[in-house]
């Protein structure tokens, strides 16, 4: 709440909502108050969906417009490159907090339901932008700052507490994504891990166990940046950060959950592009390694207590997936395998397929594999999320408040299975 009072103490320079921030007015604004700003920064494909008006909705009905409409002054406040590196760092850790604090219900303001996971993606979408168009009078890396910000904003920095005697869960979301097609999805797994990060959980042997989190980008390029490695690592090391189980979520089929057994190392989801448009750069015919991906087995095996999570099936059923997809070796074209990968085989999809919810899913467990062979550790497939309204300028709807958080609390279910 210091970090949000703060937020709203600097808000008093511009104060105009999603919609404004993206009209040549806001520029003008910045400048009548001392500080430059260029309406003519190209936005990226993510970004530029924000000239949807609807889109200003998640903002502005959440309560998080405090939080836009100070942002740009506490940049122009930056009088050097290392004021700017703090500014970043400490709204994007307000805005991750703005988040937690809605999600939990410790938020109240706003029209938009407290599990919604969209106003901190659009939010911190615009602040992006805000940030991109900051032209401060000193030389400052607007990349580098912007990767500050995101990691903040995405709880990359916020660790466990280390309580004595609690274990501890780490466990990653992802952003919306498929927008081009349906701008006003969620992400159910990006809602449920909101809902955890920070929580208590009592797990199946009586013990207590503090879940934390991320959220992750569905963009390649962050992928290639090492944001899975940069997420996971420290909570794979020995020390206080260590977790004692691990586990990537994302959105997968309809109607069920799964748990995937098998992780492949290839990208192969061609068409399919991601949140800025971009491809992965294989396919099922011909998949490819991401670029720079360190060393390791082409798939790699769950080691979650599959059995004891098995036995939640309500209100979704969980299901074991054992399928990949292969190159056998000395063969050329793609096999489906029901029951796992064949010995020398080349990796085109794991049981989630090709995309980037395989890719963490691979990246996490190589690395555990890695770091602590022992640790429980694999990925889980939330059922698509539904329930949103015909009507296109509507939000939100009973449906799908209801299946969010039926969602959301089946995957604490899950995880409360565990034995530590």
């Amino acid at each position: 709440m210091t970090c949000l009072r703060r937020a709203a103490g600097l808000a008093a320079a511009l104060t105009g909502t999603l919609a404004a921030l993206l009209a040549p007015a806001a520029a003008a604004q910045a400048a009548q108050a001392g500080c430059r700003t260029s309406a003519t920064v190209p936005l990226d494909a993510e970004q530029a969906r924000l000239q949807d008006a609807r889109l200003a909705a998640f903002t502005e009905r959440s309560g998080l417009g405090e939080l836009l409409g100070g942002f740009p002054s506490a940049l122009c406040a930056a009088g050097n490159a290392r004021q700017a590196e703090r500014v970043v760092d400490t709204w994007g850790r307000t805005l991750w907090q703005a988040g937690l604090d809605r999600a939990q219900g410790r938020r109240p303001s706003g029209e938009l339901p407290a599990r919604d996971d969209r106003p901190l993606y659009w939010t911190r979408l615009a602040m992006t932008v805000q940030l991109a168009r900051w032209q401060p009078r000193f030389e400052v890396d607007h990349a580098a700052l912007r990767a500050r910000f995101e990691d903040a904003s995405r709880g990359l920095d916020d660790g466990f507490e280390s309580a004595p005697g609690v274990r501890r869960i780490f466990v990653s979301g992802f952003d919306p994504f498929g927008l081009d097609a349906e701008p006003r999805r969620a992400n159910p797994s990006g809602s449920a891990v909101l809902q955890l990060h920070g929580q208590r959980i009592t797990l199946a042997d009586g013990s207590t166990a503090e879940v934390r989190a991320v959220v992750l980008p569905v963009r390649y390029g962050d992928f290639d940046e090492g944001i899975a490695e940069r997420a996971f690592a420290p909570h794979l090391r020995p020390g206080r950060q260590s977790a004692d189980l691990i586990t990537s979520i994302s959105q997968g089929y309809p109607g069920k959950f799964t748990l995937e057994e098998w992780a492949g190392r290839a990208r192969s989801a061609d068409p399919a592009t991601d949140n800025v448009a971009a491809l992965s750069g294989g396919t099922s015919q011909h998949p490819v390694d991401a670029p720079g991906l360190a060393p390791g087995p082409q798939f790699v095996r769950t080691t979650l207590p599959t059995d004891a999570m098995r036995a939640v099936q309500q209100p979704f059923p969980v299901l074991l997936n054992t399928f990949v997809t292969e190159i056998p070796a000395g063969a050329t074209a793609p096999v489906f395998r029901p029951d796992g990968p064949t010995p020398g085989s080349r990796a085109v999809a794991g049981g989630g397929g090709g995309y980037l919810s395989n890719e963490v899913a691979y990246r996490s467990n190589r690395l555990r594999a890695l770091l602590a062979p022992g640790l429980p550790g694999g990925h889980l497939h939330t059922p698509v999320l539904t329930g949103l309204p015909a009507d296109p300028n509507l939000l939100t709807a009973p449906e799908f408040e209801q299946n969010e958080a039926a969602i959301g609390d089946e995957v604490r279910a899950i995880l409360s299975t565990a034995r530590l």
